[in-house]
């Protein structure tokens, strides 16, 4: 499955098909976000972020716009609600695997942001050291939005999404960026597998989607992830030869599922 093939059934879940996205602004956000949800219990409800991100200012924002700014970008990107399934289910394993934050992050800001997953292309298809600009980020998005962009917000977008792609692992450096290999993690792992879930993929499709080459990672490295996972009861793993079985029962467990 390619993001291209995302179907409209997702967006019960909480992916965002149309529109132009947070980064037209901003960026994942990924400092921000783990600012909030470490003042929030996993149970918190968007008007506690609300009160946390505006009232109590966990965010350090100087001025009240700024942090209403803020909680509405990072709404756009995470929903921050535990009825949408995506968030609910980035929200279960955030605070069980702090290495795998940034890439859990990018996920879930995937599922959501059009332009973001747009410029995916560029980066599964840059070999490692490779430059990566942000006009070639910019570039990627054009003619897929549904409207036509003028050259300062095509150029904002470009400078945003490489930034997220910097704070999920994809590339390093600050004016000149690369192409490098990003961490992965099992909790990272199992998220990537489990939107390619939400999308209609199964079985052994679910290492090769979109989600599964951003996780940058062998087949076998993948496999062995997995199984930590499930060992953490993530999903639920079983590999014999060629057949494969991924079942999420612990992350659909409160009745919001995918259809077999």
């Amino acid at each position: 499955m390619t993001f291209k093939s995302i179907p409209e059934a997702a967006k019960r879940y909480g992916f965002i098909l149309e529109g132009l996205g947070a980064h037209s602004s901003r960026t994942i956000m990924v400092a921000e976000l783990s600012m909030l949800l470490a003042a929030c219990s996993w149970s918190a409800l968007p008007k506690d972020y609300a009160i946390a991100a505006v009232d109590e200012n966990v965010l350090l924002k100087q001025t009240e716009a700024t942090r209403r700014k803020s909680l509405r970008y990072l709404r756009e990107l995470y929903s921050l609600d535990r009825q949408g399934v995506v968030f609910r289910s980035l929200r279960e394993m955030w605070d069980q695997d702090l290495r795998a934050q940034p890439m859990l992050a990018l996920l879930c800001a995937l599922a959501r942001d059009p332009s973001l997953r747009n410029t995916t292309s560029v980066i599964l298809q840059a070999e490692q050291g490779a430059e990566v600009t942000s006009q070639a980020l910019a570039a990627s998005i054009i003619g897929r939005q549904g409207h036509t962009l003028n050259q300062t917000t095509l150029a904002k977008i470009g400078r945003n999404t490489a930034s997220s792609w910097t704070q999920s692992g994809h590339l390093q450096g600050r004016t000149y960026k690369v192409r490098v290999t990003a961490p992965s993690h099992p909790a990272s792992v199992a998220y990537a597998l489990f939107l390619g879930y939400l999308c209609g993929s199964r079985g052994e499709a679910l290492f090769h989607t979109d989600w599964a080459q951003l996780l940058d990672t062998p087949f076998d490295s993948l496999h062995e992830q997995a199984f930590l996972a499930s060992q953490q009861g993530w999903l639920d793993y079983r590999h014999a030869g060629a057949v494969t079985e991924i079942g999420f029962s612990y992350l659909l467990r409160t009745g919001i599922g995918a259809d077999e």
